[in-house]
């Protein structure tokens, strides 16, 4: 096996995890939000360098790219995406997002919504077509008012896209593509075929809104590897789990997926220890995400939230609260307030001595000197304590009365109650099973996990050697495929009335063998899944339900593989059958974990030196700290201690204990 490369786009780096032979290398560049191209490329610049090989010949040895990014997330929080027009059904105008109960600008403008008539009706039959004069009115005007995407989004296109697409035809028969006044037209049936209008058209309208930019960045990125001798394909992470082509990637399926990827990691790491319930922690620069594995299974959103808008495009469900290591600390009223804006990558806290005078989480961490000002990273970028001291003391300090040292502790305890307060609730929910685990990750993630996890009532954490670029590391785990959805809204009392439903699988199936084999699979070598979404006679909340399935070569098959699922369920009396998912995937490398040796230096060959740190109390305390890298299965210690990596710190408190295991991980528990 070549080369593998896994790229993460965060909002301050730009992580890399590569794989040659089984050898590992991990790398950390600062991303560049004016050309995330730049940060991209710097990324597999580091990964040659730490292999000692040019780019043009590592990339020459490269099997796969995987690449997860931010843009979508960015521009949607930073409301800079394209200017939409958007089609709906007259008198559904009111559910356009149109406002914004924050105050940022709304995804569509007011003037940008226009009514059609049109009418499909709720058991999928077209009532009235719409007329090609009226398309072209609303397309012409919008066009004139300056959209840049055009989305069509119309009353029950879930259940009969029809109209849709006679809107996208008439106005593309007007505008081909080889005119310069073209513009793109989405469809909202093309994006989600789940029940929802305005859950649907929020769908479309996020997906058109962030587009551009994201086909932008993604085309450049192609081309610059092509440049550069690379010539297999550039995979995009997917926020269901997988990887696909650029050419098979809607800018809506980007969301989430680098957080996707490290939930996946997690889920993995759990697996070696037997834990198939698990809570995840990823805490970077600028956020902190909390999912959870549960009975083995990812957690899931079907009607997930957006940045704050409701769509009917089921993903990962991962909460992301304002805590990162670049959060910003300041008094309000009196009350010391931590997140949610952040310093970012530019300027980044005051410490990066980049312009940054804002005091951050980081600045605390150096002032109460559980960071070293010339280790950070490795020793690849040195820290100013003077400026982190004056930040804190001019923005908290001073306001609160307190010591330099004590509002950096403030600081960190005002996070570690948030975020503890936050995993704790999610304990609760899975109802904390004897030995629950944090996988914690993240560059900021190991240096809080104890106390994050203390003050959830956890007293248990794994942390990998991969920790600090954990999305790019789960990213190296998932495979090329592909998902798709029909609405079926079947109500079924006997297997005669999933005969139907057969054929949405049959038509999935057929859509998805042609999509492998462009993605370079034939239909044998991909693994067929089928998920049903079923609700209560009476329309009670979905749930979603697995299916025993191989690849379906016709609708008789899938009809007999819907009737063994519904049996298997096992619920008496009738169900309704809400919708359908397909999905299909194919193996491509992986990462694979190995057993080390132990260790064969003692311990005491990897501390480092001592350093005075506070944790509160009268004074500072001589803390022992060590290199991570010259330690290995086997070797344990107890807190208070610091671990200092390349690309992360750990800070074991106090009452607890880090082992390394077998795998190379990192095991902390109470004492």
């Amino acid at each position: 096996m070549g080369i593998t490369i896994d790229i993460d786009t965060g909002g301050t780096f730009t992580d890399g995890f590569i794989v040659r032979d089984g050898d590992v290398r991990t790398v950390k560049v600062p991303t560049t939000p004016h050309d995330l191209t730049a940060c991209f490329l710097d990324c597999i610049s580091a990964g040659a360098d730490a292999f000692e090989r040019g780019v043009e010949d590592f990339l020459g040895e490269t099997d796969i790219i995987r690449f997860s990014n931010t843009i979508g997330t960015n521009t949607i929080i930073q409301r800079n995406g394209s200017k939409i027009g958007l089609i709906v059904t007259a008198g559904s105008e009111a559910l356009a997002p149109t406002r914004d109960d924050e105050g940022k600008a709304p995804l569509v403008a007011p003037d940008m919504v226009i009514g059609i008539a049109e009418a499909v009706g709720e058991d999928g039959t077209v009532a009235a077509s719409p007329e090609a004069a009226a398309i072209l009115g609303a397309a012409q005007t919008l066009i004139d008012r300056g959209a840049r995407g055009i989305v069509v989004a119309l009353a029950n296109s879930d259940l009969d896209p029809a109209n849709e697409r006679r809107v996208r035809a008439v106005i593309k028969a007007e505008y081909p593509r080889d005119y310069l006044g073209s513009v793109p037209t989405f469809l909202a049936s093309d994006i989600s075929a789940r029940p929802g209008t305005r859950e649907r058209i929020n769908a479309a309208v996020l997906n058109a809104y962030i587009h551009g930019k994201l086909a932008r960045l993604l085309y450049k990125a192609g081309e610059e590897l092509r440049l550069r001798g690379y010539r297999g394909t550039l995979f995009i992470g997917h926020n269901n789990g997988a990887v696909a082509r650029v050419a098979k990637t809607r800018a809506i399926n980007t969301y989430n997926s680098g957080p996707t990827g490290g939930l996946y990691g997690a889920r993995a790491i759990g697996a070696l220890y037997g834990a198939d319930t698990l809570i995840a922690t990823d805490m970077g620069g600028t956020s902190f995400d909390i999912s959870y594995v549960e009975n083995g299974q990812a957690s899931y959103a079907l009607q997930p939230e957006v940045e704050g808008f409701a769509c009917n495009l089921p993903m990962m469900a991962i909460d992301a609260l304002g805590a990162g290591g670049g959060s910003i600390a300041e008094v309000e009223g009196g009350v010391l307030k931590v997140g949610p804006q952040s310093a970012g990558a530019l300027p980044g806290p005051a410490c990066f001595g980049l312009g940054g005078t804002k005091a951050t989480v980081t600045d605390a961490n150096l002032v109460l000197g559980i960071l070293d000002p010339a280790r950070f990273l490795g020793g690849g970028m040195t820290l100013d304590l003077e400026k982190a001291r004056a930040a804190i003391d001019a923005a908290v300090a001073q306001p609160l009365g307190l010591s330099i040292e004590d509002a950096a502790l403030a600081i960190r305890r005002n996070v570690e109650g948030a975020m503890g307060k936050a995993v704790g609730a999610v304990a609760e929910r899975l109802g904390r099973p004897d030995g629950l685990p944090v996988i914690a990750y993240g560059g900021a993630g190991a240096i809080h996990a104890a106390d994050i996890a203390a003050n959830a009532g956890i007293g248990r954490v794994v942390i990998t050697p991969f920790s600090a670029v954990s999305s790019a590391f789960g990213s190296s785990l998932m495979d090329v495929g592909h998902i798709y959805y029909r609405r079926a809204d079947i109500l079924v009392e006997s297997a005669s009335d999933l005969l139907s439903a057969g054929t949405l699988v049959a038509e999935m199936a057929t859509e998805a063998a042609r999509d492998m084999r462009g993605e370079g699979f034939e239909p044998a070598d991909a693994e067929a899944r089928l998920q049903l979404f079923w609700t209560g006679a009476g329309g009670e909340p979905e749930i979603l339900v697995g299916a025993e399935t191989a690849a379906v070569s016709d609708a008789d098959a899938a009809s007999a593989a819907l009737v063994s699922a519904r049996e298997a369920l096992g619920t008496a009396g009738p169900l309704r059958l809400a919708s359908i998912a397909y999905s299909a995937s194919a193996r491509v490398p992986h990462f694979e974990w190995r057993q080390g040796q132990t260790a064969a230096a003692d311990l005491a060959a990897a501390r480092l030196a001592d350093r005075q740190v506070w944790f509160g109390g009268p004074e500072r305390v001589s803390t022992p700290v060590y290199d991570r890298a010259r330690m290995g299965p086997g070797h344990t210690l107890s807190g208070p201690a610091i671990v200092e990596s390349s690309q992360t710190t750990i800070l074991v408190p106090e009452g607890w204990r880090l082992a390394i295991d077998a795998y190379d991980n990192a095991l902390l528990e109470r004492e």
